[in-house]
């Protein structure tokens, strides 16, 4: 949360900017969770849940686009450029949750 306003920039990893694979591995290696920096190959990481099991802090990934549910129908993320990180609804039609650890 406290990256709530920090600047979309296309490859940057954080902690003043991100994009959304920049912003998912910044916050997961602070946890001690290391991610691959694309989301593509975040995609590979934990395993594959349905949406009625995902938990807050389960990433949401579609295809090139990864973010970090924060329950009900919100995620945080670095949505695009022009945005900045923030809290959303969930947008994506037909996301795939996966659980970490």
């Amino acid at each position: 949360m406290q990256y709530v306003g920090a600047p979309y920039v296309w490859g940057a990893s954080g902690p003043s900017a991100f994009d959304c694979s920049g912003f998912t591995s910044y916050v997961y290696a602070q946890l001690g969770i290391d991610l691959p920096r694309s989301s593509g190959a975040q995609r590979g990481m934990g395993t594959v849940i349905p949406r009625s099991q995902a938990k807050p802090g389960d990433l949401i990934w579609s295809p090139g686009h990864v973010a970090i549910y924060a329950g009900g129908n919100t995620q945080i993320d670095a949505p695009r450029p022009g945005k900045s990180v923030q809290f959303r609804s969930i947008w994506q039609s037909n996301p795939t949750f996966i659980r970490l650890g």
